[in-house]
């Protein structure tokens, strides 16, 4: 059990769950992870949870709302820093793949809340952040052939799709390999080959 200092502040302490929910995900099926358990892992009993969370959407919910947070800034800090749309994705890329590999917890809990039926509100904030997300790829996309470095025919809401879809796939692929560290190795190829999809040449 890992322990936790007992003298945090409200907004602490919710993100102290928030990152015990991640890890705990990581380590099992996230739909089985208890309030007890969760408690176990920061060194709380349930009652002292509950006075920050009433129950495990809510803490479900915030874990959803950080990861949007974290996801979003850590790719626009990457695209900031490049000269070039078509570097800029290709920085988005990668800054998506190290927070996945950073963090592997984060993609059992997104395909969890993607895979219920019902249309939670998880499930939505999910759609939303890849809404979001498909937001900053459209626009980089749409530079992109501006500027004269992709396709000038590129189907751009296509791109977008593949992109996310590249993502995920490489995601998996370590899922069921059980190497999360392949996720780094792989990308770059893996880019490589959409960078020539869209006409952004490259080896």
């Amino acid at each position: 059990m890992t322990q936790r200092p007992s003298r945090l502040s409200a907004e602490e302490r919710r993100e102290t769950t928030v990152e015990a929910m991640i890890d705990l995900a990581a380590e099992q099926n996230p739909s089985e992870i208890t309030t007890s358990a969760i408690a176990e892992r920061m060194g709380l009993t349930q009652g002292a949870l509950f006075r920050h969370f009433p129950n495990k959407d809510a803490i479900v919910q915030a874990v959803l709302s950080r990861v949007a947070e974290r996801l979003l800034s850590r790719v626009d800090r990457a695209a900031a820093g490049t000269a070039s749309p078509l570097a800029a994705l290709e920085a988005v890329f990668m800054a998506h793949v190290d927070f996945v590999a950073d963090h592997p917890g984060v993609p059992r809990m997104l395909f969890g809340e993607l895979q219920r039926p019902a249309d939670t509100l998880p499930r939505k904030m999910v759609q939303a952040l890849i809404g979001r997300y498909g937001e900053r790829l459209r626009d980089l996309l749409g530079r992109g052939i501006t500027a004269g470095e992709l396709d000038p025919a590129l189907d751009v809401e296509a791109a977008v799709q593949l992109f996310i879809g590249t993502v995920q796939g490489l995601v998996i692929q370590a899922m069921v390999a059980g190497d999360v560290a392949r996720i780094r190795r792989d990308a770059p190829g893996v880019f490589a080959i959409y960078r020539r999809g869209i006409g952004g040449g490259g080896a």
